[in-house]
């Protein structure tokens, strides 16, 4: 079971979201835990202030590291697990990354909120994620989407484990196109060969499909991908079209 660890002034965000969908499935299935850890939870003063104005001034309020440090203290953890910490300056988060943390059995999330977050705060870290070039108010939302990124890889969520196999980023591309009935919807035709019901065509019209797609929407993918002689050949015919 892989249990994530929240630290996150707002739990509802992060509680009412996983009560729902796959995230869900896979808690009562036993397969994952949420557990969330307020920070105002360990003030030591009656009005529970988790955040104080800069040193050296300036805009907004900081977050205090004694909250966010005994929160993180009481977490039952394995030491060696990873502690991931939500900001606009960490490495972009990916599919790979997800995969690898799929077999993690323990995550630690903390999400910042307001103008930022004291500095020593990042030493609890094992690294820091973003989920793009923006900013957002909080962390919860790029936490979440590391818990469904990584939650639905755990062996057992996700029913049919073959359906991962074939999503966008798995084999460094993207999927290719998708269809179920009716045959035909406003002249828009399902392609032949997804109903003849040859396998090995079916496969490599995937595949070929895939590469376009790749090729038109996410160029820089192909970089990276591992690709053998026939994605070449397909390739290179594609690129006068």
């Amino acid at each position: 079971m892989l249990t994530f660890h929240v630290i996150t002034l707002f739990p509802e965000m992060i509680t009412q979201y996983c009560a729902l969908s796959i995230v869900s499935r896979g808690v009562k299935a036993g397969h994952l835990a949420i557990e969330t850890y307020n920070p105002r939870d360990f003030c030591a003063d009656k009005y529970r202030k988790v955040d104080d104005t800069p040193y050296g001034g300036g805009a907004g309020m900081v977050l205090k590291p004694e909250p966010f440090f005994a929160a993180f203290e009481s977490i039952k953890r394995d030491a060696e697990s990873p502690v991931l910490l939500a900001t606009p300056q960490g490495h972009t988060f990916n599919q790979q990354k997800a995969e690898r943390l799929s077999k993690e059995t323990n995550i630690t999330l903390i999400c910042g909120h307001y103008e930022g977050f004291d500095e020593r705060i990042r030493t609890v870290a094992t690294d820091e994620f973003s989920i793009g070039d923006y900013v957002l108010t909080g962390g919860e939302l790029a936490s979440l989407i590391v818990i469904d990124a990584v939650g639905r890889l755990v062996p057992g969520v996700v029913g049919k484990s073959i359906s991962l196999a074939h999503e966008s980023f798995v084999d460094g591309l993207l999927e290719g196109p998708q269809y179920t009935k009716p045959p035909v919807f406003r002249d828009m035709e399902v392609p032949e060969v997804l109903r003849s019901g040859n396998h090995a065509a079916i496969e490599k019209w995937r595949r070929r499909e895939s590469l376009r797609r790749t090729f038109l929407r996410r160029p820089d993918l192909l970089e990276s991908a591992d690709l053998n002689e026939e994605d070449r050949r397909f390739l290179k015919s594609i690129e006068g079209q």
